[in-house]
């Protein structure tokens, strides 16, 4: 890791065992400086040897040689990432991904209450938002999240505080409040509903029971024209200010249209990132007791035409 926590290692596994560690570094250098390659060619003693290097071993069913390539920079490691995910080498397709530390697996927040942080500025890390919100309680969680292919923050992260007083005044003081270039949005983050025991799992970004979207998916679903939100499956307590408060973290809002007696409602934000950021978030959450189904509405400025479009999808 860098010292602002930003990764600088890759996994690269799915290797011929022709493949060496010479002619690895001489491939990824082309990209970037390398700092070091460690090939684990043998299973009985990949545990060991990944330990050795610091990193976590991945699932390697074939028993096909694999190893950890550490770039000098975050930025040539990422351009690696994106460049040689999928390549032939030797005849074979290599996968490609962040190697992963066991100090990254995470412990059980699923008790502590949560803090969404958005608007937040490209260079904001993990470490700057632990820092800001410190002053107001102990920290079990901070993250910013990032796009796993680039490694480039998403504008958004998560705030986890042991004592839900700490949370709130979190939420209060910090809404508004500079962080680098921007101002900040604070809100409690929104949880998906609980799943059955034997799949439950702490997440803040969900779609519904079973699937989670992807932020790089919902975004190319539609038109970069396409800026409004419809939400879905409020079955009562429904009104403008409800969805002025659950989606108003995700950017600015320049139109919202409630339709109470259907339980549904469209959204119109000033960005079609920030709707993007919203669907990803909020779907599959529950709000006044309801699960609610968020997805894009038509790309049309003028959201009572999206009233046809409900009812033909219905």
């Amino acid at each position: 890791m860098d010292d602002d926590g930003q990764p600088r290692t890759l996994y690269v596994g799915n290797l011929s065992r022709d493949v060496t560690e010479v002619l690895i570094l001489q491939l990824f250098s082309q990209i970037g400086p390398c700092k070091s390659c460690k090939m684990i060619t043998e299973q009985n003693d990949s545990r060991r040897v990944a330990a050795s290097v610091g990193f976590s071993v991945l699932p390697n069913a074939s028993n096909d040689p694999y190893c950890f390539v550490e770039f000098f920079e975050h930025r040539d490691a990422a351009a690696a990432l994106a460049a040689m995910n999928g390549r032939k080498i030797l005849g074979k397709e290599v996968k490609v991904n962040w190697a992963t530390t066991p100090s990254s697996q995470k412990k059980d927040t699923s008790n502590h209450f949560h803090v969404f942080v958005g608007d937040l500025s490209p260079e904001i890390t993990t470490e700057d938002i632990k820092s800001a919100f410190a002053p107001f309680g102990k920290i079990s969680d901070a993250r910013v999240v990032k796009d796993m292919a680039t490694g480039k923050s998403k504008g958004y992260g998560f705030v986890s505080f042991y004592n839900k007083l700490d949370a709130e005044n979190a939420i209060v003081h910090m809404g508004g409040q500079w962080l680098g270039g921007r101002q900040i949005r604070t809100n409690w983050a929104t949880r998906k509903p609980p799943a059955p025991k034997s799949t439950q799992e702490s997440s803040f970004l969900s779609s519904d029971n079973s699937k989670q979207l992807r932020f790089e998916d919902v975004v190319n679903q539609s038109s970069p024209k396409n800026c409004t939100v419809y939400c879905g499956g409020i079955g009562s307590g429904l009104t403008d200010q409800l969805m002025r408060q659950t989606f108003g973290v995700f950017g600015q809002i320049m139109e919202i249209r409630v339709f109470p007696e259907k339980g549904y409602s469209f959204v119109r934000f000033s960005s079609h990132d920030s709707a993007a950021h919203a669907i990803v978030s909020v779907n599959g959450t529950t709000i006044e007791g309801h699960v609610v189904k968020c997805y894009w509405g038509k790309e049309t400025p003028d959201m009572t035409k999206n009233f046809q479009q409900v009812r033909d999808k219905w």
